[in-house]
């Protein structure tokens, strides 16, 4: 008797291949492992060249000590946003300083302002809110928000941000996340005290005369140097820079 299942075999075997030969080479080459493909995800909503939205803040050009420990923030639970806590959960801190780094690094300019979104509206509260900004209020223990984030306005290496380019109802949920305890910092908290410290209406100004700056691209976290030390207030997640040698 004759064994035709050895052709059989064959003959499937070639079949198969002719199959999947064309299928493996029509198969797209891996991306390249960069910094630009692994924080894909995180421009998905971080666009770099975008300005901002309510939702999620433009992180490009802020400077990376503060990055990393927003980063490290949300990782250990000090700040409660379940899509950033899942995707940094399992992320070692070398890894998190890289991606601080690279978003650090980048400085696109921001499109063009809307016209007379720069102008101020010459309500009181925009006035207030100006006040409190530049000169803070000396009897409430108010410090001016430039006698840390910078005359500019524009943040301070390594730890600070900038104010600018960030619309108004993301920083009114900033404050009140830090009112609420939902956001919190390495102690001693800053941010949590000044907070405790706004009204409500207060709030409102501030974050509605910050809205209406047109920021500048050129102006980045100055050197800490240019600060004058100590800060207003202690700050857990800023250190004072070392005197040089």
């Amino acid at each position: 008797m004759i064994d035709l299942s050895a052709p059989v075999r064959c003959i499937a075997a070639v079949l198969t291949f002719a199959v999947v030969a064309p299928a493996a080479a029509a198969m797209p080459a891996p991306p390249p492992d960069t910094m630009q493909q692994r924080v894909a995800a995180c421009i998905a909503c971080h666009a770099i060249r975008e300005r901002s939205d309510a939702y999620f803040p433009r992180i490009a050009g802020k400077p990376a000590g503060y990055l990393l420990h927003q980063l490290r923030n949300f990782r250990d639970g000090r700040r409660n946003y379940p899509m950033m806590t899942y995707m940094v959960s399992q992320l070692s801190d070398d890894y998190l300083r890289e991606i601080a780094e690279f978003f650090a690094a980048q400085h696109p300019s921001y499109p063009p302002a809307a016209p007379g979104s720069g102008a101020l509206a010459g309500t009181v509260a925009l006035e207030r809110g100006r006040q409190l900004v530049l000169h803070g209020d000396a009897a409430r223990k108010i410090p001016a928000c430039v006698g840390c984030h910078g005359a500019a306005l524009g943040g301070v290496a390594p730890a600070i941000p900038g104010l600018l380019g960030l619309p108004s109802d993301y920083i009114n949920a900033q404050f009140g996340a830090w009112r609420s305890g939902a956001r919190r910092a390495a102690a001693p908290d800053c941010m949590a005290t000044i907070a405790g410290r706004l009204g409500g209406d207060d709030i409102a100004a501030v974050s509605s005369w910050l809205s209406r700056q047109i920021p500048d691209a050129r102006v980045g976290p100055a050197a800490a140097a240019t600060l004058a030390w100590p800060l207003p207030l202690d700050c857990g997640g800023v250190a004072a820079p070392r005197a040089a040698p």
